[in-house]
């Protein structure tokens, strides 16, 4: 006997469907998402032991550290200071982000949950055994 989705009698056109809808739906509510870098050579990137590293501050060893590595390309104190803080630069930004939901009408939003929510749960319904 032929099997439908995951191995069951769910069906493949539900599996289908809600796989669809549940693609259209996440990328729909991805795509209203803002994202806002609130990043630069001011604000407090974070702290640490009370510290406050800025953006701009966390520069100063990596370029000492580039500095270091052209130098000497052996030198593992240039290596260290440049990973490291090209580390923290990338964690300030990544903390940094502020994200926020974009204009749009209820209706807008209605449709996006519904295309979500409901494509979960046609998805899930199809891999479970009739």
């Amino acid at each position: 006997m032929a099997r439908g989705a995951g191995g069951s009698d769910g069906g493949t056109g539900s599996f289908l469907i809600g796989l669809i809808m549940m693609i259209g739906g996440g990328y729909l509510l991805l795509n209203s998402i803002v994202v806002r870098p609130n990043f630069g050579f001011g604000p407090v990137a974070f702290r640490f032991g009370g510290f406050p590293i800025t953006s701009g501050l966390i520069l100063i060893p990596f370029m000492f550290g580039v500095g270091m590595i052209f130098y000497n390309s052996k030198n593992w104190i240039g290596w260290l200071l440049a990973g490291g803080s090209m580390i923290g630069l990338i964690f300030g930004v990544i903390a940094n982000m502020e994200l926020q939901l974009a204009r749009m009408s209820a209706f807008d939003l209605i449709v996006i949950l519904v295309l979500l929510v409901g494509g979960i749960g046609l998805f899930l319904r199809s891999l479970r055994a009739g």
